[in-house]
Formats: structure tokens, sequence, C-alpha cells
């Protein structure tokens, strides 16, 4: 047998007859174990006949699983379509419903074709979970009705108005057996070594024996005769009713196969799903299983999850469990008629609930979208899937819509600041707040915003006139962009600012000082008035410490804990925390001429006391000595400018072990770089040298908890390097694993 090597679309791996024996076969087997009580319940849980669900499971794995772009996802009755066909099978009868699901497979394999399946990926997952919600709920009331002896409905509604009543006449053997079923089905998993067995399969064997032993009078498993089968007819109603029926069932049976072949990929290391082919063998799988009668077909999460864990590799595993459902169909369908129906009710009775999962709720809670996943599952109970989805697709838009144009306005004296998206649904609340400042005073109109349209123009310009015919002033500060400047000069933009320059707060002063939207009040003015410092103090102020205090505050409380050592030169073009991108409370600085380490011996101790301080106090991780480029103090070292008696002379007798290593042979990479610049990479190796000379250093070395590291920047091209201290030389940062 001849096969294609891996991929990089993911549609073929390298196996053989080992692997496939190793793997594969005794996968089928967990997967055949599983399927069978499960095609059954589906089946009966929505009025088909009992062999639409074996139908189904067997071309789901054989015929589905050959061609299927998603290798390991077992296809077969869709769990997600329950609700959908009891529906079709109450309107319309199964024949009918075979062929709307002929014309279903059809629709799938129009849209794989064209290439649309990877839309499912922008759909809102609190619609799809949702969705699933829904749909669980509906299968476990209507399981419920048949657990308890009685016959379900439809729809939920009616199962909740015949429940009670179910619930006074309900049959003691039914109850029994499914009460049976749904305990081995829960306590199962945790029994030691015994999970490689299937829960629902000793599930449902638990309840026939029970049944079988206690002569209990509850229904059977009906299996008809294999060759009667069911062949598709042409449904009776309007073109309208049948259409959206045919797009409900492909729609459905679309979405699920694709989430559920998404999900899959996540259990696995191996080869990613290909969702368009895996649409069209979807396509294929209900053209087939329409035309005999059978349930239509989906992926399923739950049967492809198992098969993953049972560990298997390649397609075969679905064709083996197929080729098996076949076999027992044929040689063994006796004893799967002594299953009871209620038993099958108790298996899907769990699986529906288990569709309703809490977590899910919680999360989506966090992320403020439970009200999308709660509008959907209580549609999907009261109207229907495709109702339920609808309405949960609104919802979602709503609030998308809600957040796209939702801007914030906060008031800080006579100081207003909007931010987000000013459109004419938000500017109502802005005009409100601006109407409520003081007559007579200077208004700063602060703008965050990366749209304006021109009703939330209007409506600030108009104010604005009209406060300033009242004696007032208005300067309005726009700092992202100036959307209000240009509407105000006739040039409106027309689209969302996209991510762009970087704000002027992150820029030198000397950047931003004169532009027109450095604004400040009178008040304010006199004093900042030629003081960049001042200046800078108010801008920090004003739009900076709204977003850092919440981390300030926590390092306020609970105190520094920084993993670095940082000591670098005082050059005032040397950021620390920009060219190692961290913020407050991660790097414990130490600045100087010449990013200098003096040997403990000179009588300097400010350095030796920092470090010291680091090492045992606060228990760095890290010291890192940085020099860079142009240094002014290596240029004084070279050309020995210093005067003779200065403080910087005195200060700069630190450095001169490192013209020593200046002069040993230097790395490749350093050669072509400037004297002074290599003297500075010199003199980063030297510190290095310099930091053992400490005893808390060498003994937290030692002790594996500390380690040192040397940094150059390039300040021209903005380029951080790390020293190698061995060479003199210098190597790029490597990239994160």
């Amino acid at each position: 047998m001849n096969h294609q090597p891996r991929t990089t679309t993911g549609e073929h791996t390298p196996h053989g007859p080992p692997l496939v024996l190793k793997h594969d076969l005794p996968a089928s087997f967990v997967l055949f174990l599983i399927s069978i009580p499960m095609s059954l319940g589906i089946a009966h849980a929505t009025g088909a006949p009992l062999m639409a669900g074996i139908i189904s499971a067997i071309i789901g794995g054989v015929v589905v699983g050959a061609i299927s772009g998603a290798p390991l996802q077992i296809s077969g009755p869709g769990t997600g379509l329950v609700v959908i066909v009891a529906g079709l099978v109450a309107q319309f009868g199964w024949a009918a419903t075979a062929a709307i699901t002929v014309a279903a497979g059809v629709v799938q394999l129009a849209l794989g074709l064209t290439g649309i399946s990877r839309l499912v990926m922008s759909l809102s997952p609190a619609v799809v979970h949702g969705m699933l919600a829904g749909i669980g709920f509906s299968i476990a009331v209507g399981q419920l009705v048949v657990l308890l002896g009685g016959t379900a409905s439809s729809t939920v509604p009616a199962n909740l108005v015949q429940l009670p009543g179910t619930l006074v006449d309900a049959s003691p053997g039914s109850v029994l057996a499914g009460a049976v079923a749904i305990a081995v089905l829960l306590l199962w998993p945790r029994v030691p070594r015994v999970s490689l067995i299937p829960a629902p399969l000793v599930a449902v064997a638990a309840a026939t024996a029970l049944a079988f032993v206690l002569r209990l009078d509850v229904a059977h498993v009906d299996l008809p005769d294999s060759h009667a089968l069911t062949f598709p007819e042409m449904p009776q109603g309007s073109v309208g009713t049948v259409l959206t029926a045919v797009v409900t069932v492909a729609l459905v049976a679309s979405m699920e196969s694709l989430l559920s072949a998404v999900a899959t990929d996540r259990l696995h290391d191996g080869p990613r799903a290909r969702l368009d082919k895996e649409l069209i063998a979807q396509g294929t799988g209900n053209v087939l299983t329409g035309a005999l009668g059978g349930f239509p077909i989906s992926g399923g999460l739950a049967r492809s999850s198992t098969n993953v864990a049972a560990g298997a590799k390649t397609r075969y595993a679905a064709i083996f469990q197929g080729v098996w459902i076949a076999v027992a169909v044929l040689a063994f369908a006796p004893a799967l008629e002594l299953i009871p129906l209620a038993a099958l009710a108790g298996v899907l009775f769990v699986v529906g609930l288990k569709l309703v999962s809490v977590e899910r709720m919680r999360n989506l809670l966090r992320h403020g979208e439970f009200m999308v996943y709660a509008a959907t599952a209580l549609g999907v109970v009261l109207f229907g899937l495709l109702e339920g989805v609808v309405v949960g697709l609104a919802i979602a838009l709503l609030r998308a819509l809600y957040r796209l144009t939702h801007c914030s306005v906060r008031v800080e004296g006579n100081r207003v600041c909007v931010r987000g998206s000013l459109v004419f649904l938000g500017v109502g609340r802005l005009v409100r707040e601006l109407r409520r400042m003081p007559a007579g005073e200077t208004v700063v109109l602060e703008l965050h915003v990366d749209y304006l349209d021109h009703a939330s123009y209007e409506a600030i310009d108009d104010w604005r006139e009209g406060y300033e015919r009242l004696g007032g002033r208005v300067r309005v500060d726009e700092v992202h962009d100036t959307w209000y400047d240009r509407a105000n000069q006739g040039k409106p933009g027309r689209r969302k600012t996209l991510p762009g320059p970087l704000p002027r707060w992150f820029a030198p002063w000397s950047h931003w000082q004169g532009t027109p939207d450095a604004v400040t009040l009178p008040a304010q003015r006199a004093s900042v008035e030629g003081d960049p410092m001042l200046r800078g103090m108010h801008e920090f102020e004003s739009r900076s410490a709204p977003l850092v205090r919440p981390f300030l505050h926590e390092l306020a409380v609970h105190g520094q804990r920084p993993q670095q050592l940082f000591i670098t030169c005082a050059d005032s073009r040397v950021v620390p925390n920009l060219i190692t991108t961290s913020g407050p409370g991660d790097l414990f600085c130490v600045r100087n001429i010449g990013n200098l380490v003096p040997m403990s011996s000179t009588g300097d101790r400010s350095v030796g006391a920092a470090i010291e301080y680091a090492v045992e106090i606060l228990g760095v991780s890290t010291i890192v000595v940085c020099g860079h480029s142009d240094c002014g103090a290596m240029k004084a070292l070279v050309k020995g400018s210093a005067a003779r008696g200065s403080h910087l002379h005195s200060w700069l007798r630190n450095a001169e072990p490192s013209l020593i290593r200046f002069h040993a042979p230097t790395a490749p990479g350093c050669a072509d770089l400037p004297v002074a610049d290599r003297l500075a990479v010199a003199n980063v190796a030297q510190q290095l040298d310099n930091l053992l000379g400490y005893p808390s250093v060498r003994e937290a070395i030692a002790a594996g908890t500390l380690t040192l590291k040397g940094l150059y920047f390039d300040i021209s091209n903005a380029r951080v390097y790390l020293v190698d201290p061995d060479r003199n030389g210098l190597e790029p940062v490597p990239s994160p694993a």
C-alpha cells in the first residue's frame, strides 16, 4: 500500500500495518462499544427507526472516516441534531426526513467546495455553547419522560407540560433500569483500572442484565429487519418550509462537525484538520445515509475525544468501528433487542446534561458573554434550534455594536476625558456631562478616540460655541489622532484609526512640548511655563498615572520584588525599562558614569551597598551590567581628557583594568567598532569580573541562585547585544523558545 508522506496540509501521516494494529485496532473496539448504545439512543430520542441510527454510525465510520479531512474525528448520528430531527419526524415523517437529509448533504458538499468552512471560526463561542446547552437541556427533558415510561414529545415545552403526569404514572421497571444506567454511567469512571471499558457500554449492559434477571416490565429495543430499509420520499409542505428544514440540518450538522474537528485538533499532536475536506466528507455521508434511510450524520466531540484517548493514530480506527457495528447488527441483532429503552434514555439523559457546562457558564460570565449564552440556550429550549441561534446572534451583534460604539467619559475638575469610539449612539452622555460644566471656566476636552462621526463633531462644536458665548473657554486636547481638528477644517476622517505612532508620552519632552495638543489650564500654565520637568509631571498626572496606579498601589502594599539588579551608565539616552520592556517593580537599578563596579577594596561603598542589598535582601536572580555605544566615560578614558584631581578622574580610575582587557584579542564581530565602543564592550566584561570580588555574589553563584549577564546597547541602531566576557565579543539576543 502506498502512502503519501506527511505534508503541511496535515492530511496524510506515515503509517503502516504495525501502527494500525497497535493503536487503531484497539481504539476501534472501544469506539464500537460506545457507538452502539449512543446510536440507538439518539435514534430513539427522535422517534426515528432504531436502524436509522445504526446506518448512520456505519456510514459515518466507513465512508466519512475514509475520506475525512479530520482523520481522528468520529462521525455518526449527530447529538446536536436530536431536537431538529425530532421536529422533522413529527412534521414530515421519517421517509421525508431522509430526503431532507440527502438535500442537506448536497448543501454541505456545495459549502465545502466554496471554501466557506472557516467562517465557523468567526461565530461567537457564546452562541455555540448556548446552542449546545439548549440542545443538551432539550435532550435531558425528553429522555427524562422516556425514562419514566412515557413517550417524549418533539418540543421542550410539551415535554415539561406532560412531565408531572408522567411522574405520577411512572413505570417502576423503566425508572429502575434508567436509574441503574445513570448511576453506572456516573460511577464507572471512578473505578480504578477499568477506564478502558467505555462507561456507556457498561451502563447499558448493567441495566439490560438487571431487566432480564428481574423480568422488569419495560419496553425494549425493536430492530426492524435489516433488509427493510426506509427510502426517502418527497416532503409534503410548502417550498419555504422544506428549504428551511434542509438548510437547518445542513448548517447545524456542519457547525457541529467543524467545531468538533477544531476541538479534536487540540487533543493530539498529529495532523491538523482540513475543514473544507471534512465538510465535503460530511456531505457525502449525509447523501448516502439519507438515501438508505439513516439518521443525519455529524462529527461528535464525545466519540472523537474517546478515539484520541484510546490511542488512535489514523483514520482506520473510524473505519474499523463502522465495520464492527455492521457485523454486530447482522450477527447479534437478538442480543441488541434485549436492551431496555429506559437504559438508552438514561445514557442520553446524562449526555444531554453534560452539554450544559457550569464551568463554561462561569468562564463566559467572567468575559461578559453570559447574556448571549443564556439567550441562545433559552431560545433553543422555547422556540427551537434555528430560532435560538438567531436570537443569540442578534444579541451578540447588538453587544458588539455597543462595544464598538461605546465611549467612556470621565470628569476631573474642568477636564473631561473621553476614550473609545465617539459616535451618535454615545454622544448623548458626553453632552450631558459637558452641560454640567460651570460657566465662565476654561474646560479641557481630552479626546482619546479612534473614531469621531459627524453627529458627535456637531454636538461637541455646538456645545463649545454656546459655552464660549457665555464667557468660558474650551480647549480640545486630541491625544492619539486629530479627528475633531480635521472635521473642523472640513476634512473629516472616514474610518477608524489603526495602530500607528507611539503616544507622545513615549517620546522625549522636546518632541511634544510645542505641539498644539500639549494643553494646560491657565492656573497651571504659569507654574509650568518653560519648565519641561513640570510639564512632564503634569503629563504623567493627567495621562499615565490612571493607567499605572493599580500596579503601583500593589507594589506599595506588598513591597518590591525585583528579579534583576541592573547596573548601567548614567547616560540620558539609556533607558533600562525601555530596552528590557519592563515596568515598575521589575528592575533594581544602579546608574553611574561608565556603569562601573568598583572593587570592594577601593573605598567606594555606594555600588557595593546596592549589590549586597540586591543579593542578600531582595534576593535577585540576575545581575546585569549594561554598557552602550558613544559612551562619554569610555571616550574620556581613551583620550585621557578627565582633568587630574577632578572627581571624574578619580572615579574613572576604577575603569583602568578595562584598558588592559581592551588590548586582549577581540572577537571578530567587534573589530570594526570605533575604539571607544570596543572599550565599552571590554569594560562590561571587566565589570562582570569585578562583581566576583563581592562575597555575597560569589556565594549566590555557587548556590545556583544568581547569574551574571553583560549587555551592550547600540544607541543609533536601537539594538541590544549580549556580551561574551571570554572573547570580549557581542552576541545577538536569542529569540524565546
